[in-house]
């Protein structure tokens, strides 16, 4: 199979699990406690393939320099991206509860929610195609990072979508609608950078590093902690470990 259908098609499939956690929540109602505890484990997978997978791999491939620079950038992207959209509405878009607004509550919130959401999951998907470029191979712990991460996301963002009254339609067009994009965004990641610098390299990756780093802070970490309190440190703990395991058995 081609570099880039591989990157196509492992970008999909991680924004696939954001369609399969919104089916989970429109089906049954969760129990809020389990889906922060899912949402706590994911941050703690994502943490972990982060630093093993993304920051210390562009360290090595293109200098420490780039590396901190793009992901100082990454976080300030995200943040002030994270800040526009939150006065649109969608600050709460991760939320499982009462916290969303409804579109007559809020007009405009549902692009806003949208639009956040296919912010969160690009640069995961971005970087799924980047690494095809060092391993010839999608990374196993960066890909079992996302898919776990992602169907908590859309379970909890769906969850929180149908008691704020939106149509299956718009959630599931949500949902898919940012499976392609995710799909596209690994398309572009490999395409785009395949005969870049490595310097070049490691500052998008970590870009996207800092993007991420910055979305668990501000979505999925408060949202874990709302419901689960003290254990959600240890069950990112967790998360963290079997993500970090996965890096050293897959390397």
């Amino acid at each position: 199979m081609p570099m880039w259908l591989q990157a196509l098609m492992w970008g999909t499939l991680a924004g696939g699990a954001l369609v399969l956690g919104a089916g989970i929540a429109w089906m049954w109602k969760v129990p809020p406690k389990i889906v922060s505890t899912v949402m706590a484990f994911g941050a703690g997978v994502l943490i972990s393939a982060l630093a093993f997978e993304l920051v210390d791999e562009a360290v090595e491939g293109g200098g420490l320099l780039p590396t901190v620079l793009g992901f100082l950038l990454g976080a300030l992207i995200f943040v002030g991206s994270n800040a526009l959209l939150a006065r649109a509405g969608a600050k709460h878009r991760k939320r499982s509860g009462g916290s969303q607004p409804s579109e007559k509550d809020s007009p405009g919130s549902g692009t806003a929610i949208a639009v956040g959401a296919l912010i969160d999951g690009i640069p995961e998907s971005v970087v799924l195609g980047v690494g095809l470029l060092a391993g010839g191979a999608v990374s196993p712990a960066m890909l079992a990072a996302v898919l776990i991460s992602n169907v908590p996301e859309g379970l909890s963002s769906t969850a929180g979508m149908k008691k704020a009254g939106r149509s299956p339609a718009y959630v599931f067009g949500t949902w898919i609608g940012i499976a392609v994009f995710s799909g596209l965004a690994a398309l572009l990641g490999y395409t785009a950078l395949e005969n870049a610098p490595e310097t070049v390299i490691a500052f998008i990756t970590a870009i996207a590093a800092g993007g991420i780093l910055a979305m668990l802070a501000d979505t999925m970490i408060p949202e874990a902690f709302e419901e689960h309190h003290n254990l959600t440190g240890l069950t990112a703990a967790v998360g963290f470990l079997s993500a970090f395991t996965i890096h050293h058995v897959g390397g």
